[in-house]
């Protein structure tokens, strides 16, 4: 990534407009249409789409630096674009496995689609491996999804939401069925996007609740049918590794920021005792170390998985403790750093208007995002020391 610059697709002119606008999307509790509109004209949305296809031909690695680079701007909008950014992602880490089933997904986005993200569904701990929606088959190869999808962001904008439901009638079944429905089933009326989204942080992202009514899928649009539970089918690896990773980067990318904003908090406050700026003091200076130390280790760690899955390495059964061991780590230092940075500012950082303050309310939506501390934790517990007994 030596010759790779950032600038050339989130420019500082973009990103301070976004900057700018994240405040009022937050209090107002709106989509930032605006954002939106400005990264699908810049190309953003095709990141990650082969360039013979139309887009910029990046790797997972570099759309992690540019995903950090948005979130230190709005951490909302960064995550919203994230959930599209997953289905082009995994469309490119099949595409790389010699699997053609998500060109559609490629296609589309460079046309200026805005794909969805409908796998969250309440209590369901199996996430990918399993699914409390219904998939029906339709007599052309469709599939028609009844159930409820939550957390869905991108809300109001997506043209496609791309889910998963469980497929209990064909012959061959069980199947967990993975499929994408046009926005037009929402004017038929087989989907009803909640306006239910009034949360602590985050607001911007307007991950409402979908309810599934019989909601169809074409055949065309049917990416893959497969056996539920632990699958190592390059869909359910697709959709694990560039999820991970591109929360991952979200939440690096507040961290930045936050460690940003307490530097210039320190420069510019004056201790009354001794008259200097706080910079000089001891104990502000070992806060914002361990702050640092924090977060220089996220950037390469990022760096170098995105790199493993955009190189096809072989970490075998290890993949899934890598990948849910590095969001873990991002949110937890996130969440840190940002407490920091918090302590460093002072009081004003509790006033609304404050920055800092709506970091620490959007650093805590990484608690709940797959994999959640329980989760990750047994995930890698069972790396290192074998299932748990029966």
């Amino acid at each position: 990534m030596n010759d790779f610059d950032p600038t050339a697709y989130l420019p500082d002119d973009l990103l301070e407009r976004i900057r700018e606008r994240a405040p009022r999307h937050d209090r107002e509790n709106t989509f930032p249409e605006a954002d939106l509109d400005e990264l699908r004209d810049a190309g953003y949305l095709a990141i990650l789409v082969p360039a013979e296809l139309g887009g910029a031909g990046l790797g997972l690695a570099e759309a992690s630096a540019l995903q950090q680079r948005l979130a230190g701007a709005a951490p909302a909008t960064a995550l919203a674009i994230n959930m599209h950014l997953v289905w082009t992602g995994v469309a490119k880490v099949l595409s790389d496995r010699g699997v053609d089933a998500l060109r559609f997904v490629q296609e589309g986005a460079v046309a200026g689609d805005v794909f969805g993200f409908g796998i969250s569904e309440a209590g369901n701990d199996l996430v990918l491996f399993g699914s409390g929606t219904d998939a029906a088959p339709q007599a052309d190869g469709g599939y028609a999804f009844t159930g409820t999808k939550i957390f869905t962001s991108l809300a109001p904008v997506w043209t496609q939401l791309g889910l998963h439901g469980l497929d209990t009638t064909s012959p061959d079944g069980p199947k967990m069925v993975y499929a994408f429905v046009p926005r037009s089933e929402e004017s038929a009326g087989r989907i009803v996007t909640r306006d239910d989204w009034d949360t602590l942080g985050m607001r911007g992202t307007q991950s409402r609740t979908t309810e599934l009514h019989c909601a169809v899928a074409p055949p065309e649009r049917v990416a893959r049918r497969i056996d539920p539970g632990p699958n190592p089918d390059p869909l359910v690896f697709g959709i694990f590794s560039v999820f991970e990773l591109l929360l991952a980067s979200v939440y690096t990318g507040i961290a930045r920021r936050a460690l940003d904003l307490a530097v210039a908090a320190a420069a510019k406050r004056t201790s009354k005792r001794t008259g200097k700026p706080y910079s000089q003091d001891p104990d502000i200076r070992w806060r914002i170390a361990g702050m640092a130390l924090a977060y220089d280790a996220l950037p390469p760690q990022l760096d170098a998985l995105a790199r493993d899955v955009d190189g096809l390495a072989d970490h075998g059964t290890r993949w899934f403790s890598l990948l849910s061991g590095m969001k873990h780590r991002a949110v937890t230092a996130a969440k840190t750093i940002v407490d920091d940075a918090v302590l460093v500012a002072g009081g004003s950082s509790y006033f609304a208007s404050n920055e800092l303050g709506r970091l620490y309310r959007d650093v805590l939506a990484g608690l709940f995002h797959p994999s959640d501390p329980e989760s990750a934790h047994s995930t890698v517990a069972t790396a290192w020391l074998g299932p748990l007994e029966d």
